[in-house]
């Protein structure tokens, strides 16, 4: 049985309580919060092994119209308290999965979540086997390995999850394990955005290419940081492939 600890906010009762009965169903531990403020003060004193938040339960106010992911007049997505909350655990060093509940399923809702840190995402109302299928992929069990996987100066410790560029350490949420992960496995190999998709997300869709891209970007910040010279290439129309030029 799965005994995950997983901490749920949901300023929705509703929702909240039919997401915890279909986790608990399932095997899971789970705390709950109603609001970001709750969700803060459970952080403070315990670390769930994964984090599931209705995406737009924005503030404390309550005020349904803070819910939704508003737009600017140029068309690009604004921040809300959930997003920022994400980031605010993301600059702390924290790098438990996160997934989060969406009102819809427009593209820019998806980034604005993948660029706040969120590992995943759901549109509500939800399907029960598709949020259990994400816990179960970002919670699988990792056997020690004490494994790591090297690239020109650039080393993965599967076990600790971290990367090290030269001496720098870098810390990787889990989205950004796997996808570097998958791309030290297959050195100078061509990796289509299918493939990594299926591979790295565990699902096809061939018009979620926007979520790799963000990703990648992530990545090549982080091991690019201090100069360092940039091994994730892009291969125009086809992929991605990790080489030194």
């Amino acid at each position: 049985m799965n005994t995950s600890n997983i901490l749920l906010i949901a300023d929705d009762s509703v929702l909240a309580e039919q997401i915890y009965v279909d986790l608990f169903k399932a095997g899971y531990q789970i705390a709950t919060a109603i609001d970001l403020a709750q969700g803060r003060e459970y952080l403070a004193n315990s670390l769930p092994q994964a984090l599931v938040i209705d995406g737009f339960a924005a503030s404390t106010t309550h005020n349904l119209t803070a819910h939704k992911l508003s737009l600017k007049e140029n068309g690009e997505p604004t921040s809300n308290a959930a997003l920022n909350f994400v980031r605010e655990l993301r600059d702390r060093g924290q790098t438990l999965p996160i997934i989060l509940l969406l009102d819809g399923d427009h593209l820019l809702d998806r980034l604005s979540c993948l660029e706040s840190g969120a590992d995943d995402y759901l549109a509500k109302p939800y399907q029960t086997s598709e949020l259990l299928k994400l816990l179960g992929f970002y919670l699988q069990a990792m056997p020690a390995s004490h494994q790591k996987l090297v690239f020109a100066d650039l080393m993965l410790d599967l076990d600790t999850r971290q990367a090290v560029r030269g001496q720098r350490s870098i810390e990787l949420t889990a989205k950004e394990f796997e996808l570097l992960r998958y791309l030290m496995e297959h050195p100078a190999e061509i990796l289509t955005r299918e493939q990594i998709l299926e591979n790295v997300w565990g699902y096809e869709s061939g018009g979620e290419s926007n979520v790799i891209e963000v990703y990648v970007r992530y990545l090549r910040i982080k091991l690019q940081e201090s100069g360092e010279k940039r091994l994730i290439q892009t291969v125009r129309g086809l992929g991605y492939v990790l080489r030194e030029n």
